[in-house]
């Protein structure tokens, strides 16, 4: 495998990188374990070095849809609006219907057109801009700058944990999207019908924090290929799972090949 930048992957100035190892743990929790044979499919330092200003607006763009939906409507933004200058500036002083033109392949453009020049606007008006809100993120304190971005309409907790992670490249953030959600709940890691924010506190109490990055994307990697919502791999028996010793499977009946939301499993 090719050396992976320790601090900073796309987005981020792979210069800066150094080669960093992954380690397995000692097995605390069975949380760690989950991420540790994970370790050994997918490692990749993948987190941190992105712009935060950008960062946001590429979350914002892929909520409710697709990465292959969503990176068009990105690279088209940042063609029209990011000429060298502040993109902040640019997004705040933008025509709502051209900027919604702009980014409609990523769906609900109206919405998310709406919400990024309101929240550029913010940025401007209380950070000056795309840079000193890009050192708040990467220097300010975690709880802070959470907070903040809560804050801020049209953010919710998976984009304000993606833009800690991957712009702030903070330990301890496990960003929870559709795939975390679901694997967490089916592997047993959290309670049945956890709701996101209950999955992410699950996970970051067990999963140690240099560890987290590499988890939320590792899984959604593994959800993808092994895990998915409506024929996970051990439908194809144990050996078809490389998790398999480690899931609880909840929501999920073998014999019938039948799955259901974990929540549903619990009722």
């Amino acid at each position: 495998m090719d050396d992976e930048p320790a601090e900073n992957i796309s987005g981020g100035d792979a210069a800066a990188g150094r080669f960093s190892e992954f380690e397995p743990g000692d097995g605390t929790s069975r949380a760690e374990a989950v991420v540790d044979r994970l370790g050994d499919m997918y490692w990749q330092k993948a987190y941190g070095g992105r712009d935060a200003f950008e960062c946001l607006v590429r979350t914002i763009l892929s909520q409710n849809t697709s990465d292959v939906a969503s990176q068009p409507a990105h690279d088209a933004l940042m063609e029209k609006y990011n000429s060298g200058g502040d993109l902040a500036e640019s997004l705040a002083d933008a025509h709502q219907d051209e900027l919604a033109e702009t980014i409609s392949s990523a769906g609900l453009y109206n919405q998310k057109s709406e919400t990024l020049i309101r929240i550029a606007d913010r940025i401007c008006e209380e950070y000056g801009g795309e840079k000193e809100f890009d050192k708040f993120v990467r220097t300010g304190d975690p709880d802070d700058v959470r907070a903040a971005l809560l804050d801020m309409k049209g953010v919710g907790p998976k984009t304000a944990d993606c833009v800690l992670l991957f712009a702030g490249g903070r330990d301890g953030v496990f960003p929870v999207d559709t795939h975390v959600h679901r694997i967490a709940r089916r592997l047993g890691l959290a309670a049945p019908n956890a709701d996101h924010e209950d999955v992410r506190e699950a996970l970051e109490a067990e999963v140690p924090g240099e560890k987290c990055g590499f988890g939320h994307t590792a899984m959604i990697q593994f959800g993808r290929e092994y895990c998915s919502a409506r024929k996970p791999a051990c439908l194809d028996g144990p050996e078809a799972c490389p998790l398999y010793d480690l899931c609880d499977r909840v929501g999920v009946d073998e014999l019938a090949e039948e799955v259901v939301d974990p929540a549903e499993a619990a009722d």
